[in-house]
């Protein structure tokens, strides 16, 4: 990359995506030599950027926090994704923020570019919003950005947890990735005491601090795997495995992923998923349409045929 104004412009925005680069990575990034990235670095410090060298194994550059806010750079997509983030801050999901939020759209609509403001206002003109279960669980901003901000940076953390019996825990974990599943934030973490990967809903995490150690990345299941895991059957003490004559793809839309694990079986789709007891869950299966095999556990599976005979004998 020749043009040096358009190359510093480059490093500057990929400075502004993660906490730290490796001088290596930025050079293959923007096609140059790692001195000419060492030049660029030092031409953006002249200009007022708090660029800083980070030594160590997990070293490499980081635009650290200056005096004043230095220009954000985005493209159409980011900055049309800020403004819906913002817009959907302001429904009452997380606490502390609508102020700010309100606040920042008012200066973002006067500097976005007509073609994006358009495609903005075309989204929530056309969307509707539906409360299901009453008004959403509240969510701390300051917890969801202290969360997500280990996430990027790969920093420990350690919070109070009250899980779904109310039993109070101090959790100390190695963060994955935040999950918005409608109203509700997740939290995908490793717990370190009990050396497995857990979920964690945000409006039951109190006191949560960054412990300031690094950790390496491990390798990981799909974060969308891992949370549908724990939230669709971890903790429930009745589970239940069925089958259902549809294909994967036409199964979630009868069972979403939110609510069980699925597994393609060529054809059909075996679900494994939790309730709270067996009551429940023939109340749930007697509602599915196509009807569905259950597999186990056999308490179930009488359950649910004696709930169907009595039903067709009150419609005889």
């Amino acid at each position: 990359m020749g043009d040096t104004p358009g190359r510093m412009l480059e490093l500057l925005s990929l400075l502004q995506t993660r906490r730290t680069w490796g001088g290596v990575e930025l050079a293959a990034r923007l096609e140059v030599t790692e001195r000419t990235v060492r030049r660029d670095v030092e031409r953006l410090r002249h200009l007022g950027y708090p660029v800083e060298a980070v030594p160590g194994r997990f070293g490499g550059y980081q635009l650290s926090r200056g005096g004043r806010l230095p220009p954000l750079l985005f493209n159409d997509d980011e900055a049309a994704a800020i403004v819906i983030g913002l817009r959907s801050a302001i429904d009452g999901s997380v606490t502390g923020l609508e102020e700010s939020a309100v606040s920042a759209l008012a200066k973002l609509d006067q500097i976005l570019p007509a073609h994006v403001a358009g495609r903005v206002r075309a989204l929530h003109e056309s969307t509707a919003s539906m409360l299901w279960h009453g008004p959403p669980e509240k969510v701390d901003a300051g917890h969801l950005i202290l969360l997500a901000h280990a996430c990027s940076a790969q920093e420990r953390a350690r919070f109070d947890y009250v899980d779904r019996g109310g039993a109070a825990t101090s959790r100390f974990i190695e963060p994955l990735r935040l999950v918005r599943s409608g109203w509700r934030w997740y939290l995908v973490a490793w717990d370190v005491d009990r050396a497995d990967w857990r979920t964690f809903r945000l409006d039951r995490i109190t006191n949560p601090e960054s412990v300031g150690t690094r950790f390496e990345a491990r390798s990981h299941p799909d974060p969308i795997e891992i949370m549908t895991d724990g939230a669709a059957i971890g903790g429930y003490p009745f589970r239940a495995r069925i089958r259902l004559p549809l294909s994967v793809e036409k199964a979630t839309r009868v069972v979403p992923r939110t609510f069980a694990v699925l597994e393609d079986e060529g054809g059909s789709t075996v679900i494994e998923l939790g309730s709270t007891n067996v009551e429940r869950m023939v109340g749930y299966l007697a509602g599915l349409n196509p009807p569905c095999e259950v597999l186990d556990p056999p308490e179930l599976r009488h359950a649910l045929r004696a709930h169907a005979i009595a039903v067709a004998a009150a419609n005889n």
